[in-house]
């Protein structure tokens, strides 16, 4: 197989890239919050990761994408008040109009998409973990946003 190297965010190095299982590479990436239609900034980034993908596929990987969908959020609710349509009316829409793009463009869909809405208990469990281990806090203003602690993760 053909050699990778990609810069380590969190060592802030050019590393080689050594798949955890052999011959296989899992890749997660935000996918699109769809309170708009999408934008160069999310057709930028859907470009580099199916670049990244086929390469990894021409070179011997058998590859799993999973892109989340942000289907449900704050502004969300806001523009389909805005716009007098119910949110997830304007969700399904903007998320076809990613969709739409990204066929224009030849990327190839995520192998799994799963979206917010789908996984509300356990984002809340989630946060809650953190919470309680200290890698999370909630706000202090009372909004209900809970943040990461970047410190605090090894």
């Amino acid at each position: 197989m053909s050699r990778l190297h990609l810069y380590d965010t969190a060592t802030r190095e050019v590393r080689e890239f050594v798949p955890l299982v052999e011959g296989k590479v899992g890749i997660y990436h935000c996918g699109l919050t769809v309170q708009g239609a999408p934008h160069i900034g999310h057709i930028r980034k859907e470009v580099v990761f199916d670049v990244l993908r086929r390469w990894l596929e021409r070179s011997g990987y058998e590859v799993t994408v999973v892109a989340n969908v942000t289907d449900i959020d704050d502004k969300i609710l806001v523009k389909a008040d805005e716009v007098g349509v119910p949110w997830w009316a304007l969700a399904y829409a903007n998320e076809r109009a990613l969709h739409a793009a990204y066929d224009v463009l030849g990327c190839r869909p995520a192998t799994y998409e799963p979206r917010a809405t789908g996984h509300v208990p356990e984002m809340v469990e989630l946060m809650a973990d953190l919470i309680e281990r200290g890698h999370a806090y909630p706000a202090a203003d009372g909004s209900g946003d809970v943040y990461f602690d970047v410190l605090s993760w090894p």
